[in-house]
């Protein structure tokens, strides 16, 4: 039996990425397909984040929310957080080459191991501020907050208020409003 090793399997680049279409993340060299589309409440839940983040931050100065635009860490890695805040200018009009400050993951089936590990260990070595991993299912969003290094789990939120400090800006973000059912 021949099995696959990590370093047999094609490694592909930022230039790669450009060429691919649909929706892709790239991390270390390895595609993801971000198929199939996001579900209806996925793409609700998302919608309210955005909205309430863009309410957060509009006295902000420097912070934009952003819905899904690609971050460029290097050329071997690209990828597409649902929600994030950025607080400071981005330096390319396609794509942002520095940390957010905050991310929020929507969970997926497909994507939902990546979101939790991958992911999370990608944005932990990046210099995020906070992880936020949002299960709309079970209506909790589990959020990190980086810590000398690492991150550690600041709360399980479920209806509460969660203040984020930015250091540039600190808001509320009401949980209860995140949540609201499409049914």
């Amino acid at each position: 039996m021949n099995i696959a090793r990590t370093e047999d399997l094609p490694h592909y680049t930022y230039e790669d990425y450009l060429l691919w279409e649909g929706r892709w993340e790239l991390i270390e060299g390895v595609p993801y397909a971000m198929s199939p589309a996001p579900s209806i409440e996925h793409q609700s839940t998302s919608s309210r984040l955005a909205r309430l983040l863009e309410e957060a931050v509009e006295q902000c100065e420097p912070c934009l929310a952003l819905l899904p635009v690609d971050w460029k860490i290097d050329d071997s890695t690209v990828v597409q957080p649902d929600n994030m805040v950025v607080c400071h200018q981005p330096d390319h009009p396609n794509y942002i080459s520095r940390a957010p400050e905050l991310i929020f993951e929507i969970l997926s089936p497909s994507t939902s191991e990546r979101d939790r590990n991958l992911k999370y260990r990608l944005y932990e070595s990046e210099g995020v501020k906070y992880y936020a991993i949002v299960n709309h299912e079970d209506r909790i969003a589990k959020i990190y907050r980086l810590q000398d290094g690492r991150f550690v789990k600041a709360a399980d939120v479920v209806e509460e208020t969660f203040e984020f400090d930015l250091g540039v800006c600190n808001f509320n973000l009401d949980f209860s409003r995140v949540w609201k059912s499409t049914a």
